[in-house]
């Protein structure tokens, strides 16, 4: 297996770089808005993430992270309000901001004829990497996240995990300063979810970002050191793992806390359900 250090050494992508003190932060949101119909989704949030950090933006399922995450990263116009990334604005400045950053979004879309070797040769290319230079860090990739064995299988009959990684791969392919994951462990088995979590964490340990969304409390807890808890379209905290948790046992109970779901119990009304009946 290759040396990790590969995956974000400064070998001339159009995203390479590391965070130093001079660095803006990785993300700047203000006043960022967006509404479908009658639904407000994002309501005016700011949010300042920090460069070099493992970052999770956390919620319950319908707290807005999606929509905010496909904002940010130019997926989706914003009704109103402000983004930048690397200090690029998003909608000003798309081709800087893309240049720099890596996507794995929810409900990943993949060139499924194609194996999972073309596909990231053909995303190499398309982001304007030399042909040599994407075949090594294809091959580098396809190494440390366990596909090397698969790489001439067509994507459409890889597993939701391979699926994941494969897309990851392609996200990091281009040597990113930014990488957005929405939801990347959703799905993946136990031995992936591990793979994944070793390529992230040396990624950031370089000096990158990763900001990735999720519901789970303990991956959170175990993963990141920067947080923002998100819910009913707004930011309710942000800041380090220890200034979000405070003085709760765990990161789990101060979500609970934040959103507003301590003491709801579920068991008196339904005090009919259990004990083998039928009615």
């Amino acid at each position: 297996m290759p040396d990790q250090t590969s995956l974000h050494s400064d070998t001339g992508g159009p995203g390479a770089g590391g965070a130093t003190a001079s660095v803006p932060p990785a993300v700047r949101v203000e006043g960022l808005w967006k509404r479908f119909g009658e639904q407000i989704a994002v309501a005016g949030i700011d949010l300042t993430l920090p460069a070099g950090r493992f970052i999770g933006l956390v919620g319950p399922n319908g707290a807005g992270k999606t929509t905010t995450l496909s904002m940010v990263t130019g997926l989706l116009r914003p009704d109103q309000g402000r983004v930048e990334v690397a200090g690029h604005d998003v909608w000003r400045d798309p081709v800087e901001v893309k240049a720099r950053i890596g996507v794995l979004p929810e409900g990943l879309r993949l060139f499924e004829r194609l194996s999972g070797r073309e596909l990231l040769a053909y995303t190499g290319r398309l982001r304007g990497l030399p042909g040599d230079e994407v075949d090594k860090r294809a091959a580098q990739l396809l190494d440390v996240l366990d596909l090397a064995g698969a790489q001439h299988k067509l994507v459409v009959d890889y597993s939701t995990g391979m699926r994941k990684k494969i897309g990851l791969a392609a996200a990091l392919l281009h040597n990113p300063q930014v990488l957005f994951l929405d939801e990347p462990f959703e799905g993946v088995d136990p031995v992936s979810a591990q793979t994944i979590r070793g390529v992230l964490e040396r990624y950031t340990a370089s000096g990158a970002t990763v900001v990735f969304s999720s519901h789970v409390m303990e991956l959170v807890e175990s993963l990141c050191d920067w947080v923002a808890v998100m819910a009913a379209g707004r930011i309710r905290a942000q800041g380090t793992l220890e200034e979000v948790r405070g003085s709760a046992p765990s990161l789990q109970s101060a979500f609970l806390e934040l959103v507003g779901a301590n003491g709801r119990d579920a068991g008196e009304s339904l005090d009919w359900l259990g004990g083998g009946g039928t009615r």
